[in-house]
């Protein structure tokens, strides 16, 4: 038996997979995060298409004090989402994609707060179709995050070092320091 626990030949497979799953989870998870930004903005360049247009040019509307109206807020926000699908994507400027991205996420929130009645069927506990579709926003939000951790070069480690004991639950090995 292996310190995993399995036996030699699964170990050794159950070791390839890791792996693999380690060098290729990072840029699958951008690239279907790129392709979720792009597919939804490519939706609001056509009118009708977005089941969720009507209430992100109302948020719009609110949030500029009803000085930017529908007709210009669906177009550049269909573009801003495209632009961060094709960042993603693409992997180029990808720190400005994440930027944009950051930003994006802070106003698809604000329904949440601007149209509780909509948003809610019992505030804060029971979400409409239209609040689960913000709130599942998180998932996007961590994914951008796990990519954001890669952006200096870093990735995910399949195994940590033989010597590499972590002490707590943050993930800091023995004899290592907290990031601060």
């Amino acid at each position: 038996m292996q310190p995993s626990g399995l036996p030699e030949p699964i170990d050794r497979l159950d070791a390839r997979i890791t792996r693999t799953l380690a060098r290729w989870a990072v840029p699958a998870l951008r690239v279907a995060l790129g392709v979720v930004f792009l597919w939804f903005g490519a939706l609001k360049f056509f009118p009708g298409l977005s089941p969720a247009e009507t209430l992100a040019a109302r948020t719009i509307e609110v949030l500029s004090f009803r000085v930017v109206k529908p007709a210009v807020s669906l177009p550049v926000l269909a573009i801003w989402e495209s632009l961060i699908g094709l960042g993603l994507i693409t992997g180029i400027w990808l720190r400005a994609t994440l930027f944009l991205l950051a930003v994006q996420m802070i106003g698809t929130f604000l329904p949440l707060v601007f149209f509780p009645s909509e948003t809610f069927t019992v505030f804060p506990i029971a979400p409409t179709l239209e609040g689960q579709y913000i709130i599942k926003n998180v998932v996007l939000i961590g994914a951008a995050m796990a990519v954001g951790a890669t952006v200096r070069g870093g990735g995910l480690v399949a195994e940590p070092p033989p010597t590499a004991r972590y002490a707590d639950s943050a993930g800091v090995a023995e004899g290592q320091t907290r990031p601060t």
